[in-house]
């Protein structure tokens, strides 16, 4: 098998758990930031950090549903960690939550996310799949580059990781029409649209700002 050098390979796979991933892995003291960290993906993961160590903080667009992640989580690990109320689809509520921000930020994991819901579009009119899942996910990125970049030169490198998708391939992004005003909505093609977009912002994060310590990284959700 012909490997790429610049390819990492590991001994995962995708039934590998955060947990097996972080074994024997101590993130003390470092900065973690979990959107759509109260439930599901983004709750397993946020639980994994926070029993390695690291000083997690995860967003929620729900109070309650945040602070329940955080009791759940804190019963778990005995780890403290914070919640941010944050709405992807409101470019007022990313901004608070950047402004809200304090000290370096070690690592940004773009969990948050809707799947194929009925047409919907945020006060700019955008199509809601790819503005929360993309758009208001590079956004909050833009707006934590300053952290990100402190922490690189603090320790030495930074990672952001975009959640992608195996629905990737019902789309690419199409640039002339992103969001369905022009052609009937179909939201399984809407989904996958976003889900390479996360992919293609961790491809260009990547080339842009490695020279600055912050590497991006997608992952791709397969189905269970």
């Amino acid at each position: 098998m012909n490997v790429r050098p610049d390819r990492v390979v590991t001994p995962f796979g995708e039934r590998t758990t955060a947990a097996e991933v972080l074994t024997g892995v101590d993130l003390t003291g470092r900065s973690m930031l979990v959107t759509g960290g109260s439930s599901g993906i983004g709750l397993a993961t946020a639980q994994a950090l926070a029993a390695a160590g690291a000083r997690v903080t995860i967003t929620s667009r729900s109070h309650d549903d945040g602070m329940l992640a955080v009791a759940s989580i804190e019963r778990a690990t005995g780890s403290a960690v914070a919640v941010l109320l944050l709405d992807l689809a409101d470019s007022g509520s990313i901004a608070r939550l950047v402004a809200e921000s304090e000290g370096p930020l070690d690592a940004l994991l773009l969990n948050a996310g809707v799947m194929a819901p009925p047409l919907a579009r945020t006060p700019e009119g955008w199509e809601s799949q790819f503005a929360i899942n993309h758009l208001g996910h590079f956004r909050l990125a833009l707006g934590l580059w300053a952290a990100l970049a402190a922490a690189a030169v603090e320790r030495g490198e930074a990672r952001i990781v975009s959640l992608s998708s195996s629905g990737h391939g019902a789309s690419p992004v199409l640039f002339d029409d992103p969001h369905f005003e022009r052609r009937p909505y179909d939201a399984g093609v809407a989904y996958g649209q976003s889900k390479t977009a996360n992919a293609l912002f961790a491809v260009e994060a990547d080339r842009r700002w490695r020279e600055h310590g912050v590497r991006a990284n997608a992952v791709k959700r397969s189905p269970a």
